[in-house]
């Protein structure tokens, strides 16, 4: 069987060697690589098609990875980041991009140091590495839910699943579950694989959404339709404790922020508002200008005999969709005349201008997710479960997630290389 898709399943009639949970990047690296080395690989997957979330990653362009070093790379990884040293030994950014190569896809380094394919296609990523598992004769069998992980008194794995209305259960001496988080779910990511751990005797640390948009008291009252802001500097404070910083992109929309800041954030602002804690997010507008700067220009703005009120004042530093909100927030009325009191208002909150948290978007809605498979019942050296011999996980269904740009899919490739490798040894 080296056909992506089947009308009928023909099992082996021996055991595989590994049967494998999920056709993202993580299972679909794994799979191509334990084939490579001669495993009798079977790779399930509930979807119509591998790899569906990577097909719209980097909002259809594929931003597979980036050309950081390590250490600046570890950074961006949380709880645990130095669990991931033994993967990368095997496959990291350069080794990856290879990899890509090598399966018909040609890569182009762009800004921030992030790696797309040449032509701008996840689509083209996808199919790539789907062709290179083939080709390596890893079996790969879609629509195919499974339904449960046994292990059986022969000290092999039973796994059952679901495929065009039969029943199935095939034996293999290893299994891994690569079936991601709980993001994107649409693409299948649905938490499925957090079920067939826990009833394996594993650990799963509380999930939830992260790279995920913020929502802020209030918002619900503008209709700011996305409207981006670039070069601003937003901190987070719980409880009055500042927890973290950024300086970019932010994005304003009808039910609070988003943008590129706001999800680098966004995990320990979600954390902080899971523990009740109050979650203020100032936003510093002009963070290139002083107050003593700003009010200067304000006083040359006023010299303008067309700029007389608030509203007129504001119009010569902010974007129109902004400025009721601005005022609002700053105690101004924009149709008033400017009086001194409000020079000070206005640049002070120009500098700081305080919004509350008051919740954040679904996982529908968030790239990643936080939480998973404890890592403490994992073995870094093989991926292997310390409390299952032979059982694997690998990708976003671990306690592992990281920023934008590439980080995530890196980390997924990674896993899955190691996990691979160490069943096929």
């Amino acid at each position: 069987m080296n056909s992506v898709h089947f009308t009928t399943f023909a099992p082996l009639m021996k055991p595989f060697d590994l049967i494998i949970v999920g056709a993202g990047a993580a299972g679909v690296v794994a799979a191509g690589r334990a084939a490579s080395l001669g495993a009798e690989v079977l790779l399930l997957e509930k979807m119509e098609k591998p790899l569906r979330k990577l097909r719209i990653s980097g909002k259809g362009r594929g931003n597979i990875t980036n050309t950081k070093p390590l250490e600046e790379f570890l950074q961006k990884v949380y709880p645990k980041a130095d669990f991931l040293r033994p993967a990368f030994a095997q496959l990291f950014n350069k080794e990856l991009i290879a990899l890509v190569n090598k399966a018909g896809v040609p890569t182009t380094v762009e800004r921030g140091e992030r790696v797309f394919p040449t032509s701008q296609k996840a689509w083209d990523v996808a199919e790539g590495l789907q062709k290179w598992a083939r080709k390596n004769d890893a079996e790969t069998l879609c629509s195919a839910k499974v339904t449960a992980v046994n292990r059986t008194e022969d000290r092999l794995f039973e796994v059952e699943f679901e495929h065009n209305g039969s029943e199935y259960a095939e034996k293999s001496r290893a299994v891994l579950i690569a079936t991601g988080g709980a993001s994107y779910p649409a693409t299948g990511s649905t938490g499925d694989g957090y079920a067939l751990a826990k009833k394996l005797g594993h650990t799963i640390v509380p999930i939830r959404p992260s790279l995920v948009p913020i929502e802020v008291e209030g918002f619900d009252r503008y209709r700011f339709s996305d409207l981006t802001m670039r070069n601003v500097r937003l901190s987070v404070h719980a409880n009055g404790e500042k927890i973290d910083e950024e300086f970019g992109e932010l994005m304003l929309t009808d039910f609070g922020v988003s943008g590129a800041i706001t999800l680098r954030m966004s995990r320990n602002i979600v954390d902080a508002l899971r523990e009740k804690k109050k979650v203020e997010l100032l936003l510093d507008w002009k963070p290139a200008l002083s107050e003593i700067q700003l009010r200067n220009r304000l006083e040359r703005e006023l010299q303008n005999t067309e700029v007389q009120t608030a509203g007129e004042l504001l119009r010569k530093l902010m974007p129109s969709p902004l400025i009721s909100f601005f005022a609002e927030k700053a105690g101004v009325q924009v149709r008033a005349k400017v009086a001194e009191s409000d020079k000070e208002k206005i640049v002070k909150t120009l500098k700081c201008c305080r919004l509350v948290a008051c919740g954040y978007r679904p996982f529908t809605e968030a790239i990643v997710t936080a939480g998973g498979v404890s890592l403490s019942e994992v073995d870094e050296n093989t991926l292997q479960s310390k409390l299952v011999p032979n059982l694997y996980f690998a990708g976003e269904l671990l306690d592992l997630d990281a920023d934008t740009g590439g980080y995530n899919l890196q980390i997924a490739f990674s896993t899955g290389w190691l996990a691979g490798g160490q069943v096929a040894r």
